[in-house]
């Protein structure tokens, strides 16, 4: 008997069994913020399924098909059965991908990570949308919503495209998203975060949209531990300018206080939205960031 066949790649973003495992999972939002139109998620009013969650009193005009017949029977009152109502949650992703996101293989760990969440919302029938932002000015490249595992293959394409270029801040790709998005849900953005916009700006627009903000930001490991060994001169890879700066032991030492600060204040923004927010380095494999970081914290379950 022949070995069967090796399962064809269906994306070069996400190995086959890292995809499987994702069919098993689902986007876990501290909010559950959902739209008003049917979906999946249970909300915490009272609608139409199959789920039972209440009982109320019978008032004139009420629907005389929910009304529970066998307490009737019993109490000679009417008594109307309530379900949960199923709606629809949209996720959104905002990918990066400016020029600082080419150093030290930064986007090459936004794609994958994007393509993961926009994988388990298309499974969990979620309607999934995609942003990727590039030069300041411009609208953002754009995947309208689409839902289901028939738009798979699209999800992946849109992404394995992206390439970085471009100086835009991440506060101006959030409100020219919002041009375009209605409906309420998560917002996944990957990035370094390393803006001169107004963030705070930028999460509070989300938030008033009804978007949970998921933040997850990549460093390369030269932004985690930089080496100040010698005399240097820095160029900003959106901007071109320069800096020249001399070994200090002090320079350093002020250089980590302002990332764990930046750190610091990125959870805070999120979490007072409701979001989430994870900071990740860029050489970490996608599975080890999906499967034992976010699973582990909640992000996903």
């Amino acid at each position: 008997m022949e070995p069967l066949a090796p399962r064809p790649q269906m994306t070069t973003l996400l190995a086959n069994s890292v995809l499987d495992r994702l069919e098993r999972l689902r986007i876990r939002a501290p909010g559950r913020r959902t739209s008003r139109s049917r979906g999946e998620h249970f909300s915490g009013k009272g609608g139409a399924s199959t789920e039972f969650c209440d009982y109320r009193d019978y008032s004139p005009g009420d629907d005389t098909r929910f009304v529970d017949w066998n307490i009737f029977a019993r109490l000679h009152r009417p008594y109307l059965k309530q379900f949960h109502r199923e709606e629809e949650r949209h996720v959104v992703l905002l990918i990066d991908a400016s020029a600082s996101m080419k150093f030290e293989g930064k986007l090459d760990l936004a794609r994958p990570l994007a393509a993961a969440f926009g994988v388990m919302g298309l499974l969990n029938n979620e309607r999934v949308s995609a942003y990727v932002s590039h030069q300041a000015g411009n609208a953002p490249d754009r995947l309208p919503p689409c839902r289901g595992r028939a738009n798979l293959r699209t999800l992946f394409q849109f992404i394995e495209n992206i390439a970085s270029q471009g100086d835009a801040p991440l506060d101006r790709a959030v409100e020219l998203l919002l041009r375009h998005h209605t409906g309420r849900g998560v917002c996944v953005i990957v990035s370094d975060f390393l803006t001169f916009g107004d963030l705070k700006r930028g999460f509070n627009l989300l938030y008033a949209a009804g978007l949970e903000p998921l933040g997850v930001q990549i460093l390369s490991p030269r932004e985690i531990e930089p080496e100040i060994s010698t005399d240097l001169r820095l160029v900003d890879s959106e901007t071109q300018e320069t800096l020249d700066i001399s070994s200090n032991d002090d320079l350093a030492s002020l250089y980590q206080e302002y990332r764990q600060r930046l750190e610091t204040d990125l959870a805070l923004l999120c979490r007072r939205r409701s979001g989430r927010f994870l900071s990740v380095n860029s050489e970490t494999p996608v599975e080890s960031v999906l499967f034992d970081q976010m699973r582990r914290k909640g992000w996903i379950e």
